[in-house]
Parts: structure tokens; sequence; C-alpha cells
């Protein structure tokens, strides 16, 4: 069968749906007293009209309704014996901060009261808790945004990713960290070694994302990977597949300057594609003529149908393909072919355990985040706003920062 017959052999992957509400771009929260209440419940504070006489009144950005932020007071929950207060320095916008911004959801999250967003973050230990003895008042440190219930079958086998109870930064109900202050659990805050930056601490949370694909699926030094789409993911998931060893790594987009960024990041071979699912077939051959080679491990840091079906069609005989991209809930793909072909098809759930890794791989210089970090906005209310137009509108915005 040729790979354009096998291109047309589809059924569906899913039958999910990801269509996004209608919303009134003009309407806001309603923030009373009782969402501001409800928010202290959830454990990561919420809004408050000012601190004490004398006290520092913490400020964050607060998603009020679509394209509605506002730097507003945000009361900190109490400091537990297992907790730490971290004084933010870095903090990056990722593409569902926009998406909740833009539709109040993403994917499944539906955000249905006023709250603060963010969650790739680093700063300043201000506080420990009494039980606290791995870090002390001045460690800078990287963390970590999901919390687990430490109960159930998912974290007890040391996949906690998996938690249905998952507490993670600006997924609702639950508030971020693009805030003055934030507190966490001390065991969720890891130290960064002297040579690593705040900026790169804060970069770890979408590194993670690509050397936990890159764990899933066993890359090393004897495996060619081809990478769909030269986004942030698709760019962190690139430089962790060459720290895992990768020899050959081929990237496909449809935006060239982002393919030139993946070029100077160390990327082997690049090619330019096109939004056209009839281009497939002829995308396929393209892809697999470039890469010299079979490809092991496909890393779909997109996740359209035709990103899909471009993976699954590229992809080696008994090889793997990640799905590590929420593009869309429905997705079309040529599986019949790929199951005749013993193509393994792997989910990707965020991360787990990746944070010490990924600071040894930036200590030891094994990957460079620095080049990614195309904007820098500070922490006022006109920069916010920028800030997240910027990061909108994609063109040359790679990775947004704030330095707060």
């Amino acid at each position: 069968m040729s790979t354009s017959q096998q291109i047309n052999d589809i059924l569906v992957v899913s039958t999910i749906k990801f269509s996004y509400i209608v919303v009134d771009h003009t309407s806001e929260f309603h923030t009373s007293k009782d969402h501001r209440e409800r928010g202290r419940e959830m454990g990561k504070g919420g809004m408050s009209i000012g601190g004490g006489e004398g006290e520092e009144v913490n400020m964050a950005a607060w998603l009020l309704g679509v394209d509605n932020l506002k730097i507003q007071p945000f009361q900190l929950p109490p400091l537990g014996p297992h907790d730490v207060k971290i004084r933010m320095k870095a903090v990056g916008i990722c593409g569902s901060d926009v998406h909740y911004l833009k539709y109040l959801r993403c994917a499944d999250y539906i955000v249905k009261e006023p709250m603060v967003i963010g969650h790739e973050c680093a700063g300043v230990i201000e506080a420990v808790g009494s039980e606290v003895n791995s870090l002390i008042v001045g460690d800078r440190v990287a963390l970590e945004p999901g919390i687990g219930c430490w109960r159930c079958l998912h974290c007890k086998d040391g996949r906690y990713n998996l938690c249905p109870d998952m507490k993670f930064f600006a997924t609702p109900p639950v508030h971020g960290s693009l805030a003055n202050q934030v507190v966490h659990p001390a065991d969720l805050c890891f130290k960064l070694p002297d040579n690593v930056s705040l900026e790169e601490g804060a970069m770890c949370e979408p590194l993670s994302v690509g050397i936990h694909a890159c764990r899933r699926a066993d890359v090393n030094s004897e495996t060619n990977v081809l990478i769909m789409g030269a986004g942030p993911i698709g760019l962190v998931a690139m430089l962790a597949a060459r720290a895992f060893g990768a020899p050959r790594i081929l990237i496909v987009d449809m935006d060239s300057h982002r393919l030139s960024v993946a070029k100077t990041l160390g990327a082997d071979e690049i090619i330019k594609v096109s939004t056209n699912i009839q281009d497939v077939g002829d995308e396929v051959l393209q892809i697999q003529k470039a890469m010299e080679a079979g490809i092991d491990v496909t890393l779909d840091c997109v996740g359209f149908s035709k990103t899909m079906s471009t993976a699954l069609g590229a992809t080696r005989s008994g090889g793997k393909v990640c799905l590590v991209g929420m593009g869309h809930g429905e997705v079309v793909a040529p599986l019949t072919a790929a199951s005749a072909r013993e193509v393994d098809i792997l989910g990707i759930a965020r991360y787990k355990n990746t944070w010490p890794l990924c600071l040894e791989f930036l200590r030891t210089g094994k990957i460079d985040v620095k080049p990614l970090i195309t904007h820098r906005f500070g922490f006022s209310q006109n920069e916010v706003v920028e800030a997240f137009e910027t990061s909108a509108r994609g063109g040359d915005a790679i990775k947004v920062m704030f330095n707060l």
C-alpha cells in the first residue's frame, strides 16, 4: 500500500469535543464577597481588599473575563508547616494562559470565577514553615506547579501527574503564580544551581513537558526524532531530545521564522509544511527522505488531524508517536495503517519527577533555554496587558517572560 493510500485510510482517534464556548467579550466575573471566600477555600488565596496597617499588599494578575486582566490584591493562605513563601521573580506566559484569557477555557477546564493566572515560575524564598529543613530564606527556587493528593493509586505509583485531584497553578479553580508572592509546598520547590538564572528556573516548567515526552518514548543515542511544531513546546522537546542523545532531529512547522530558530538551536533538518490535509502524503515522503534514516520517535507538539496523520505516516514500523500538543479535541488520523505497522501511540500528561533533571541539564549546559526567551516585561498593569497581547500575536515571540 502506498503512503498516500495509507493516509486516506482514516479512523477517528478521539471523540472528545474541544469546542470553545461563546463568551460576551464585555462580560466580567462577579467579584462579590462570596467569590472571594471561595477563592480562599481553594487553598491558594483569594481576592482581598489589602493588607493590615504596615503590611505589604500582595498583588497578582487576575483573570476577570475575556481579554480582561487586572492587577489586584491577592491574599495568601497561612504558611503551613511544610510550606514556603516565595517572592516571584520570573513568570513565563504559556499557551494555556492565553487560551484562558481569550476563551475562559482550555480543553475541559473552564474559568467560572476570578482566577490568578500563570504557572511557569521561579522566585526567592522569603519564609519557611516550621517543618521545612531543605530550604532556607534567600534560596532561589523553581516551582513545580502541580500538587497531587499523594493518596490515590496514581500518586502512590509515582505517576502523580495522573492524579484526579491534582491542584495545578492557574488551572480552574486553582489560582496561579503571576503575583508578588505565593505559598507552595517546599517539596515542590527546587533550589537553583548557582549558574542557573531565575528565568531559566521558570523555563523548567515547559522544558519538563519535553523531558517527560522523551522519557515516555525512551529517546536515546539510537533514536532519530521527528518533531511536529516549532512553537515553545516543540522547541523545548527538540532540546530535550538532543540532551537525551538523539543523533538526528528533524522539525517541521508552517512558520519560517520558528523553523529558523529551530535550526539555530540545533535541528539537523527543518521542513516547512502547509495546513492542507491533502498535502500529507507528499510531506510524509519529503520528511522521510530528509531524515535519511527511519524515524524512531515522533513528538506531535501540535495536536491537529494533519500533524497526527503526518506523524503516523512518517514514523517507521515499530516506532512511537507521542501526543504532546492539545490542538484539537477531535482528531482524524490513519490508525488502521499505523496499527498494521505496530506504531505505538503514547499519551503525554504534563510531567512527573522532571525538575531535578531539568536543573542538571541547565547546570551542565547540556540544554540552553535562554534563546527561547524573546520578550521581557515588568509587572505593571500596562505591561501585563502588552505582554499577553505579544504572546497571543505570535510572530517572533517564543517565550514571553515577566520579571517581577
